[in-house]
């Protein structure tokens, strides 16, 4: 019988793995399966682009993962019980199981409301192509009024940043107000800081800071103070939560829901099942947890290949990197911050700002696209054989 993969999720992290598997290990031995409920690949980091009237590319999976004898399955998974080794999932046909020998979980994010009352219902978020399908038909409708509408983005971490600047840019006939509970671009450097500020200027964005927003309604945000900010559509992008789906299966998790792993992404109460990028609660090389990023999945999903293509070979395990080195912030399509962090995620004085920064963003992005779209380039003509007895029980040397 074959060593059956199941993958699930086919983000960045997912399809990524999905693809780097079926390039290193021989399908006589294995086989592969990608569960994702959408049909095509997203590049969720651009969602924010799309929201504000942009296209972008995007890659059915099926063209994808064409020759490389991964199969897809189009459903939702609603269930992982890792003493079954069994997940359940659901699809226009109904609902069923999947048995897996070896689990890879990338179920990546989606947003979090953090309690506040009114944000599932009234506010607006690009976690997702339908959420921000969303907020983009919202938008389209807001510009053929013909006076314009407000647009309010609560949340200054970077996922709010590209937001209110994408929109403003897009948009200009709209009202963006970008909502800080503290300062603008705290963790930036100064100059990055006041490269921002500036960048708000330009597109004419009316920045908030110190304020806190305790509820959302349809056509306004009332704020801590007291203050009621009216709003067309409100963007929330203040945090992200993962999926209930691991904590509920009874994989051991943080209080937020993320799985914990050793050093090679496996889970530590169940060896057979890794998790990587935002699902997962990863300590870096620095001694501190990976932040939900882009850069995140990159690391987390190498090691988790080299991991388990080493163990179900018979092979020695390598440990790659696990680092974050900076982010890279867009300010609409002319514009950007890069900004890199030492070793405590302090950010250093130095940055590269403007359209290099720019330039540098849309180049990683493209090179993201390219590498997960082509997972079949540099297919090796001899793929590496299972050993006899693959290792996957506890390993007590990896923490």
């Amino acid at each position: 019988m074959k060593h059956r993969i199941v993958v699930l999720g086919a983000g960045y992290a997912g399809a990524h793995t999905a693809g780097n598997l079926a390039r290193r290990l021989s399908p006589a031995d294995t086989e592969i399966t990608v569960v994702n409920a959408e049909p095509d690949f997203v590049q969720r980091l651009r969602l924010h682009q799309f929201a504000a009237g942009q296209e972008i590319e995007t890659r059915k999976l099926a063209d994808v993962f064409v020759g490389t004898g991964i199969r897809l399955r189009l459903a939702r998974v609603t269930a992982v019980d890792p003493v079954r080794q069994v997940v359940s999932v659901a699809d226009a046909e109904g609902d069923g199981e999947l048995g897996y020998d070896t689990l890879f979980y990338a179920l990546g994010s989606h947003v979090a409301d953090g309690g506040v009352p009114g944000v599932a219902e009234d506010a607006f978020d690009v976690t997702g192509r339908p959420s921000a399908l969303r907020l983009r038909e919202r938008l389209d409708s807001l510009n053929r009024r013909g006076e314009g509408g407000s647009v309010l983005v609560v949340g200054d971490g970077l996922t709010g940043i590209e937001t209110a600047t994408e929109i403003a840019e897009s948009r200009p006939r709209l009202s963006v107000t970008l909502v800080a509970r503290g300062e603008l671009g705290a963790r930036l450097s100064a100059g990055a800081r006041s490269h921002l500020r500036q960048a708000c200027d330009r597109l004419g964005i009316t920045v908030l800071e110190h304020t806190s927003v305790e509820a959302v309604e349809a056509t306004r945000v009332l704020c801590a103070d007291g203050t009621a900010l009216a709003s067309d559509a409100t963007v929330w992008t203040a945090g992200f939560a993962v999926n209930p789906i691991a904590a509920a299966g009874g994989l051991e998790v943080t209080g937020d829901g993320q799985i914990v792993v050793d050093r090679t992404m496996r889970s530590v109460s169940h060896p057979n099942v890794y998790a990587v990028g935002d699902s997962a609660y990863t300590i870096g090389d620095n001694g501190r947890p990976l932040p939900m990023s882009c850069a995140s999945a990159g690391y987390t999903s190498m090691q988790a290949i080299a991991a388990i293509v080493a163990r179900l070979t018979g092979r020695k395990i390598s440990h790659t990197k696990l680092e974050y080195v900076g982010n890279h912030i867009s300010l609409g399509r002319r514009d950007g911050i890069l900004q890199m962090v030492d070793d405590e995620g302090v950010a250093k004085p130095k940055y590269v700002g403007g359209r290099k920064a720019a330039r540098i963003k849309s180049g990683i992005l493209k090179a993201s696209l390219w590498a997960t779209s082509h997972p079949t380039f540099g297919m090796p003509k001899r793929r590496r054989r299972l050993a006899a007895a693959p290792d996957t029980s506890a390993d007590k040397s990896v923490a």
